[in-house]
């Protein structure tokens, strides 16, 4: 039974394709866009391959890549392990989509999606975009468990498949502009569990080539769907908000092609009933215009941030600072040795969240402003090995955390774009060794090379997957404008 309802919605969907992609190719009369909503379902709808700019194909194969990397090791976690036992053994369904890292598993595609979006998330190592959000892992899972429920004569090609993974970070980005208090480091809600929810379904409904209406409602049954709140960041239930963007996008697309309508005005300000707003105390929407041959995508304007090592972006700052002290400290006294210091002070934003004194977990170390600072002091580096048990626990760093001191000094912002991180080591002879950074490699004021980005993916997937897959997903990602069939890259997982 199962089976005949996942072949009667392929045939549905590839129908859905060939009208939609056909329509396209016909210029025709449009209704104004008198709404905010409307406004995005049309440029949903209308947006083409030929606007993506050399630069942001560019930039955004690259955050393919490195989800793809982020995930496959994500896959040996202990939280990805749960999340794909749920799956497997709570629901029955026709499996036809690839998990991250597990070649001989298959799942339906949203649980798909959901489990590599778990992944993706796990070791808090995925790409950060400002204003605050985690873009790649909310929308890459939806799109290649998509790409795979699809039957052969309608498989989108990979022109496609970049069009809509651009699709759903242009809807996140747009969203997020809509509110000054999405600029900061979140307190309430965590921002990819709202604004990854609505790209992964405008997205998928590109994909899919769903019409105008049932863009429109694939975006009001998202926001339905969305929601998570910060008081489970440094929780294992904290990767479940990415896997659940993903998925219920997925599905507000799905259940949007089959005809389910929700508010028209989802997006819009309307007085006495909240919208999108509802997850704002400020907010300000502003329609999107149908794409002409100078649209220009945010991800233009902006790049974003890769990750060097596993833990929330807010640590990379403290890191790269505690690595210059270190090297001071040395230079100093020939060898890094803790019995000198006296004081660690670390100055940084106010953010309750990722400050955290004394870590019990792996999930609150990756939240930690003192234990990256301490462990970047005490090893030279921090890493996979950084988050393990006994790392966390063991003597010589705890001593250390013993002896930080935390500031919040005015001018130190909880702003991506614009704080900084410092650390100053006052030594038991009186003298300081100071270190600060505004800018770690990998923001997006200073991107990762080429050769970073490609060292971080192999040694990522490398734990899952042999040196020739590895390779041969890099080829397919760089040419992905050229793949005439992108569950290719979702079968090569």
């Amino acid at each position: 039974m199962v089976f005949l309802t996942l072949q009667k919605s392929q045939r549905f969907l590839a129908s859905s394709r060939q009208v939609h992609k056909t329509a396209a190719h016909v210029v025709a009369r449009s209704a104004p866009e008198e709404t905010v909503t409307s406004s995005f379902a049309s440029f949903i709808h209308a947006v083409r391959p030929e606007h993506l700019s050399k630069i942001v194909r560019y930039r955004s194969k690259r955050m393919i890549l490195d989800s793809i990397g982020v995930g496959l090791v994500g896959s040996t976690t202990h939280v990805f392990d749960i999340a794909l036992k749920y799956c497997l053994e709570l629901y029955s369904s026709v499996a036809v989509s690839n998990v991250y890292g597990k070649p001989g598993v298959k799942l339906s595609p949203t649980l798909a999606a959901f489990t590599n979006g778990v992944a993706t998330h796990s070791m808090d190592f995925d790409d950060t975009w400002h204003p605050a959000t985690h873009p790649s892992g909310a929308v890459l899972p939806a799109l290649l468990a998509a790409s795979q429920m699809l039957p052969p004569n309608s498989k989108p090609n990979g022109l496609d498949f970049l069009l809509a993974f651009n699709v759903g970070l242009e809807v996140q980005g747009r969203l997020m502009h809509f509110s000054t208090e999405a600029h900061n480091i979140p307190k309430r809600f965590h921002p990819p569990s709202v604004v990854g929810t609505m790209g992964s379904a405008a997205a998928t409904a590109k994909l899919l080539c769903l019409n105008m209406t049932q863009c429109t409602h694939a975006l009001g049954i998202a926001a339905s769907l969305a929601g998570a709140p910060m008081a489970n960041a440094a929780t294992q239930a904290k990767p479940l908000h990415i896997g659940n963007a993903t998925r219920l996008g997925f599905e507000a697309a799905l259940l949007a092609a089959r005809g389910m309508e929700a508010n028209p005005f989802i997006l819009d300000d309307i007085s006495g009933c909240s919208g999108f707003s509802a997850f704002y105390s400020i907010y300000q929407p502003r329609s999107l215009s149908t794409p002409n041959e100078h649209h220009e995508f945010l991800l233009e304007k902006q790049d974003i941030a890769f990750k060097r090592f596993p833990a929330h972006l807010g640590m990379h700052w403290v890191v790269d600072a505690a690595l210059s002290v270190r090297n001071l400290f040395i230079n100093y006294a020939g060898s890094f040795s803790p019995s000198l210091i006296r004081t660690i002070v670390l100055k940084v934003p106010v953010s309750k969240y990722i400050n955290r004194p004394f870590p019990n977990s792996e999930h609150e170390a990756r939240h930690s402003f003192q234990f990256n600072a301490c462990t970047a002091l005490l090893d030279g580096e921090v890493g996979l090995s950084s988050f393990t048990e006994s790392s966390i626990h063991r003597q010589e760093l705890r001593e250390l955390l013993h002896k930080v001191v935390v500031e919040h000094p005015e001018d130190n912002v909880a702003n991506f774009d614009k704080m900084y991180g410092e650390v100053a080591v006052l030594l038991k002879s009186g003298d300081v060794l100071t270190g600060k950074c505004d800018t770690f490699y990998g923001h997006w004021r200073k991107p990762l090379s080429r050769e970073s980005l490609l060292k971080k993916f192999r040694s990522n997937a490398s734990h899952v997957l042999p040196e020739e897959k590895v390779e041969t997903i890099i080829t397919m990602v760089d040419n992905l404008e050229n793949l005439s069939d992108s569950s290719h890259l979702a079968c090569s997982l």
